[in-house]
């Protein structure tokens, strides 16, 4: 028989609040693609950075070829042969993308090599990403292909992604896949986490399921349905969502000709940007990474006031130079790509992390009513179901997708007149997913304007009722749900849609004119 390439026994590992991983037992063969499947918490990426060397399990052992070993950091991981793409990235954000790639190969390597061969990584696997750029200067889908780059990069013999396709296009998902299944036939292994069902069934020959740290099956997910992979990942399948038509009201959200120069040398200009949210509508905005979305955000959050006057308005209210507690008093709220940093203070409890966008917990002398953020802390703790030691524990301690959950519902139960929203269920597990979907669209109902910013097309058609895209600091026109299609949002997102919607025009007239006739 073949030698296991990756043969883990009994792994188990505990935290002060949980056991991350019982008793794990996990066997990948030379270049198979295995998926490990698990909802929010599962211990999916404790077990992942044990295998890399940066988390030591407490009990159990891992074999590699045939032999055991002790991986004691990524170093000795990458020594070996192993790479990993982390969901939370691990770059610094002070340095250049091709300084970040050459800390982790070669010294014998040069940073003009590493350079060239970035620029040569990149165009044949269509990840467009530019190595002179900081790191800080890059949004969330742009750090991601730097990760995956970097890993390609050190041609492992085990290659583990955790959500890699998150913020890809659907275009771009295809080329990473040719790629993987060249680097499986060639004999690498891989381990491949993703909450995409689809995907898992697509690419993967074998499956491992976690749940609460344990393993509770074992598939091929080839033979497997979406709904049989959630039932083993959940206990059950997602809720169906309720997506009913309804007019809109009155705008709520008008951005009109917004132009606006970048900040930095690697920015996007906003070029003539017009889009209108009304009372009980979802507006979707889609687009590849880099492409605008984070300058637009950061104009419509507050975070850049230097909007042209008139440009931005909520209702009637010109917010164009308002500071995000000034947009907050109208009735604004904001989720952010960015989970750590941005979303949440990592070092605080999740209570205290409510002061960032609420203030009904501080008297009218300025104390803080610590008793008052604890409750509504459990409140979303509950309600959105997240995994958490209590409202005192603290943001970084949380797996991504459950800080996720608690971020978008803190924001969801301040009861917002606009929320706007990117990447809502980012690394989200189905359940949670269709629950997050499903109070987005409750919200809707009760007459929130919501606009959504997510490279997750499947998401975008399941909320929205227009789509915008986006693309070069351009906006496209919207288009109703009803009339959009995967191939034709996709295509918009290569900046494609100006003969695509003259050509529609001209087939509506023709309809209109055959019908008076």
């Amino acid at each position: 028989m073949t030698t296991p390439r990756l043969h883990l026994s009994g792994i188990t590992k505990r935290y002060p609040s949980v056991v991350a991983n019982s008793e794990v037992s996990l066997t990948v063969m030379p270049g198979e693609t295995h998926a490990v499947l698990g909802e929010n918490g599962a211990g999916k990426s404790t077990l992942m950075k044990i295998i890399y060397g940066s988390v030591k399990p407490d009990e159990g052992s891992v074999m590699f070829n045939g032999q055991p070993v002790h991986i004691r950091n990524p170093q000795e991981a990458r020594a070996m042969g192993i790479s990993m793409v982390f969901q939370h990235f691990s770059l610094f954000d002070t340095i250049t993308v091709a300084e970040n790639v050459w800390l982790g190969l070669s010294k014998t390597l040069t940073l003009d090599e590493v350079t060239h061969s970035i620029t040569a990584k990149a165009q044949e696997y269509g990840l467009d990403i530019d190595p002179a750029r900081p790191v800080h200067t890059l949004s969330v889908g742009e750090m991601q292909r730097v990760e995956i780059i970097r890993a390609l990069l050190t041609n492992p013999k085990l290659l583990i992604l955790d959500e890699p396709t998150s913020v890809l296009t659907p275009q771009a998902v295809d080329k990473l896949f040719v790629v993987l299944k060249k680097l499986a036939s060639e004999g690498c292994s891989i381990l491949y986490i993703s909450h995409k069902l689809h995907e898992i069934r697509e690419l993967c020959t074998a499956c491992t399921v976690l749940r609460g740290g344990k393993v509770t099956g074992v598939c091929n997910p080839g033979q497997e349905s979406n709904a049989s992979l959630s039932k083993l990942m959940i206990g059950a399948e997602p809720p169906q969502l309720t997506h009913r038509e309804q007019k809109p009201g009155l705008p709520v959200l008008t951005v009109n000709r917004l132009n606006l120069p970048k900040e930095d040398q690697f920015g996007v200009d906003l070029d003539g940007i017009s889009l209108q949210v009304g009372a009980g509508e979802v507006v979707g905005i889609a687009g590849v990474s880099g492409n605008g979305q984070k300058e637009l955000l950061y104009a419509l959050s507050g975070e850049d006031v230097r909007s042209p006057v008139g440009s931005v308005r909520m209702g009637e209210v010109d917010m164009s130079r308002l500071h995000p507690g000034g947009r907050r008093k109208l009735g604004l709220h904001f989720v952010p790509e960015e989970r750590l940093g941005r979303g949440a203070v990592p070092t605080l409890g999740l209570a205290h992390n409510l002061l960032l966008t609420r203030n009904n917990a501080l008297s009218k002398s300025g104390w803080i009513s610590v008793k008052a953020l604890e409750t509504q802390a459990a409140d979303i703790i509950r309600r959105f179901n997240v995994k958490a030691g209590g409202p005192n524990s603290v943001a970084r301690s949380l797996s991504g997708g459950n800080l996720q959950k608690f971020i978008v519902g803190r924001e969801i139960d301040a009861n917002p007149k606009l929320l706007i929203v990117s990447q809502p269920t980012w690394g989200v597990d189905v359940g949670a997913a269709a629950q997050i979907r499903g109070e987005i669209l409750a919200l809707r109902d009760k007459g929130c304007a919501v606009l959504v910013v997510s490279e997750e097309l499947d998401e975008l058609f399941e909320l929205s009722d227009r789509l915008h895209v986006i693309a070069k600091g351009l906006l496209s026109p919207s288009v109703p749900i009803g009339e959009a299609t995967i191939e034709r949002i996709g295509e918009w997102m290569s900046g494609l849609w100006h003969e695509d919607v003259q050509a529609h025009l001209a087939s509506k007239a023709a309809e209109a004119s055959h019908a008076e006739a």
